[in-house]
């Protein structure tokens, strides 16, 4: 009997929520949406669908954990002390205590950006959740990451709203887009060979109506994504502070 009751133990420990939900990243990392199916699942976890439904109804609510799953961890990292992110790669170099609402937000953006970077899943889900599961967990996971920020700001009640959301459009946004650059073309396409075509196209096109386009091409094909998705989020909190802080 005891041993009976180990062996179930045991099942139950392997097909937690928590081990169904790291082999649905696996199989969507690998083959996206469409490869995430309950027969991929249950032959990748060694299982029958039974076992599964016991803790996830459907695809729908599984894409939901998820999904969740995911930013939940990417909203834990630490905002990096000053010495260290200023020598680090894709830094602003900023000199502001990792304390300070400012670097906190820069953390919770570069968090969901490599998030985003590392799963080109998680865009389109993070869109959806926002478009039709208002109030889903994922939602207010996000506007309360960066709210509480905003308000720490010192941003004025009646502009908190505004603020935050363009923020958390801003940083979904940019991230998704960089996660989608070449990608769409299929996993064997180079994402700096696609940058480079597109740079290639755009030193082509009429000197006279495109002329700032030509202009920046070459820095197009040599931008560093996470500077530059950084050098935007500084430019929307210089915005904040100009504009919604009292007395700005």
């Amino acid at each position: 009997m005891a041993t009976r009751t180990r062996r179930t133990q045991r099942r139950t420990e392997a097909l937690s929520r928590e081990r169904i939900v790291e082999a649905a990243v696996e199989l969507l990392d690998a083959a996206g949406e469409g490869g995430l199916t309950f027969r991929a699942l249950t032959e990748r976890l060694a299982t029958g669908p039974g076992a599964i439904y016991w803790h996830v109804a459907n695809k729908s609510e599984l894409l939901d954990a998820v999904t969740d799953a995911v930013v939940a961890a990417a909203l834990a990292i630490e905002p990096a002390e000053p010495a260290e992110s200023a020598g680090s790669a894709g830094s602003t170099g900023s000199a502001e205590s990792p304390d300070s609402p400012q670097e906190k937000i820069r953390a919770v953006a570069l968090g969901l950006f490599d998030a985003i970077d590392e799963h080109p899943w998680l865009a389109a889900q993070l869109t959806a959740q926002l478009s039709r599961s208002l109030w889903g967990s994922v939602t207010p996971r996000i506007l309360e990451s960066i709210g509480r920020q905003v308000r720490a700001l010192g941003v004025v009640e009646g502009s908190q709203f505004t603020v935050a959301s363009a923020l958390v459009h801003y940083i979904l946004g940019a991230a998704g887009q960089n996660a989608a650059n070449g990608r769409g073309l299929g996993p064997d396409v180079d994402r700096g060979e696609f940058l480079a075509a597109a740079s290639r196209a755009w030193q082509e096109l009429d000197p006279e109506e495109y002329p700032f386009t030509r202009a920046v091409a070459e820095q197009m094909r040599e931008h560093d994504d996470r500077e530059q998705f950084l050098a935007g989020i500084d430019l929307v909190l210089t915005g904040i502070t100009a504009l919604h802080l009292p007395g700005g």
